[in-house]
């Protein structure tokens, strides 16, 4: 692999990490030339880095004015919300059709209030999608909970005892109990469609 394409490959998952890790939130510009700057590497790799992430839906290209982390609209969100839910939902049908096979041991430790609650969420959700053996769900929830990352550390604080909903989930998971997994699931993402307009009001005055 050419020193270029190494080095695109290397900020594309630095970037990657640190939208989903909050150093960036839904409306932020990304500078091409910062990333440079910071990372030592010239602006060719970056761009390809970032053109990488646009094509994915991770940022927004605005060409002369660099590149932006997405700020959803109302119907834009309930739609990410909406996708969300069917992937998730999708991997419980499968895995419930899969469910006599052996089952992989559940390598994910019980939510706990002491961790991050983003860091959390994705992962619960990833261990979800790996329940079903279809790689091609499997990156499309990853990429969804990559697109979402970005948006529930924004919102923080518009729920009440969101630790507990990852705990019943997480629990109805490891149980492998899958209808009780879809109901949680479906409640999780009618509470948060019901903040829609909240989240994106509350994004707007954060970024103008």
């Amino acid at each position: 692999m050419p020193p270029s394409r190494i080095k695109s490959t290397m900020l594309y998952r630095q970037v990657r990490r640190a939208l989903r890790s909050g150093r960036y939130v839904p409306g932020d510009r990304i500078e091409p030339g910062l990333l440079a700057s910071e990372f030592k590497i010239s602006p060719t790799p970056v761009r390809l880095a970032l053109h990488r992430l646009a094509g994915e839906g991770l940022l927004v290209d605005c060409e002369r004015d660099g590149f932006r982390v997405p700020r959803s609209t109302e119907l834009e969100l309930h739609q990410l919300y909406d996708w969300m839910e069917r992937l998730l939902l999708m991997a419980c049908d499968i895995g419930l059709a899969n469910q006599k096979r052996r089952a992989q041991p559940l390598l994910l430790e019980p939510p706990s209030p002491d961790e991050d609650l983003v860091k959390l969420t994705w992962k619960l959700f990833d261990a979800i999608a790996k329940m079903a053996p279809q790689p091609h769900l499997q990156h499309a929830i990853k990429l969804a909970n990559d697109q979402l990352a970005p948006i529930r550390r924004a919102k923080q604080g518009f729920l009440d005892r969101p630790y507990e909903e990852l705990a019943d989930i997480h629990v109805r998971l490891l149980h492998r109990d899958f209808p009780a997994l879809e109901h949680a699931l479906a409640a999780y993402h009618l509470r948060r469609q019901r903040l829609v307009p909240d989240i994106v009001a509350m994004l707007n005055r954060a970024t103008g």
